[in-house]
């Protein structure tokens, strides 16, 4: 029998194991680090915005897949 990772709550996924606080930690740092990289080059916050989107999409949807996977079923 595997170990959960993830319990969720609502919409979110809460970590209750190692790998999963390790898997969120770096996925925002992932985030912050895209966001003052990105906002170090941008205009207006709309170009901001702009050019952030790609990369939060993807890193939110990878999260939620590995953590929809390995989420505490009851």
């Amino acid at each position: 029998m595997r170990s959960a990772w993830f319990k969720r709550v609502g919409w979110f996924h809460l970590p209750i194991s190692m790998p999963g606080g390790i898997l969120t930690v770096a996925m925002l740092a992932f985030c912050a680090q895209t966001f003052f990289a990105v906002d170090r080059h941008s205009h207006s916050v709309s170009d901001m915005f702009c050019g952030v989107f790609p990369y939060f999409s993807c890193a939110f949807l990878l999260f939620d897949w590995i953590a929809g996977r390995t989420s505490d079923k009851s």
